[in-house]
């Protein structure tokens, strides 16, 4: 298990490694000039946006700037400072991700404790009525854009009934709206994961032979059928998991959360391409980290798994032996 885990580590090397590069040529074609904007409105001179060009390095061939950057973020782990603010980017994005990671937290949370028993329900009574309705609520969930559930929920709650505030981050109540907006369309789709896991499972021979021997039905569902139901269940809550971290930007946006989301938005507005990189890289580390502990977690729940881990490792010990 150490091994693999080792192993995992070091291919996330290349993958941060290409997202690094990808990221920051992306950006140097975006249109729009850092040192104009950095200016500030009005008119400059040439001379005053090549100076500024020029002190903030951009005057640079590209390759070198680039060379620059990614040596700076893997051998010294140092993401740069920002082109606009000159802040130091790597305390920037520290200092924000508690707020991402709350809303990814309990987005998830939120979807697990809904749409786990919904969609163990739906399994259990297939093609009922109730059934049906679920369906059709979450499609509908599905289909609507999380910016637009977000400004719904504030038009409702905040200036209509005046229960939740709108924006900022200063308390657990700030939290409550952006959690359901970034929630309701991850929640659907883990919906219907469960069911189609369950019905999966539900219909194999050994779950036939449960309900023969007369154990009760939640016996039946809970103690044989959901636990062969998981792997696929964990694996798409791993991946919902890193996806409302990155899916967080709107949600940040719309309700004001300094969060990496927005700190990524407002770089991306000043064309900032080193605050633009070291955020994506953070947000690819962070989810090929969940991801990582998403496989590990497979081992505790599917005990085959484990030993086909510790069998692939005696056989590479015999091999060198």
């Amino acid at each position: 298990m150490t091994k693999y885990v080792i192993k995992r580590l070091v291919i996330m090397i290349p993958l941060l490694l290409a997202v690094g590069i990808i990221m920051f040529t992306l950006m140097n074609f975006v249109p729009g000039d850092p040192a104009q904007l950095a200016l500030g409105s009005g008119t400059h001179t040439a001379e005053e946006i090549e100076l500024k060009r020029e002190a903030m390095g951009l005057n640079r061939p590209f390759i070198v700037r680039l060379t620059e950057y990614i040596k700076n973020i893997f051998l010294h782990f140092d993401f740069g400072t920002s082109l606009v603010t000159g802040t130091d980017i790597k305390y920037e994005l520290v200092k924000r991700f508690p707020n991402t990671f709350y809303i990814a937290v309990f987005s998830i949370l939120l979807t697990v404790v809904v749409g786990l028993p919904l969609g163990i329900y739906t399994a259990v009574h297939a093609n009922s009525i109730g059934d049906k309705i679920s369906l059709l609520v979450t499609l509908l969930f599905d289909c609507m854009p999380s910016f637009w559930t977000a400004l719904l929920l504030v038009l409702l709650f905040s200036l209509k009934l005046g229960w939740l505030p709108s924006s900022g981050s200063s308390s657990w109540k700030y939290f409550i709206l952006p959690t359901i907006a970034n929630s309701l369309g991850g929640l659907a789709g883990f919906t219907r994961q469960v069911r189609a896991s369950m019905l999966e499972v539900i219909r194999s021979d050994y779950i036939t032979t449960a309900r023969s021997k007369g154990l009760a039905e939640k016996d039946v569902v809970y103690g044989h059928a959901l636990p062969n139901a998981l792997i696929p269940i964990l694996t798409v809550i791993g991946m919902r998991f890193g996806s409302m971290l990155g899916g967080a930007t709107i949600i940040e946006v719309v309700f004001s959360i300094p969060g990496i989301g927005q700190y990524l938005v407002n770089a991306i507005n000043n064309r900032d391409y080193n605050a633009c990189t070291g955020g994506i890289i953070f947000i690819a580390f962070t989810f090929s980290v969940i991801m990582l502990l998403t496989d590990l977690l497979y081992a505790y729940v599917d005990p085959r798994i484990k030993a086909q881990y510790v069998k692939s490792s005696r056989k590479k010990v015999e091999k060198n032996a």
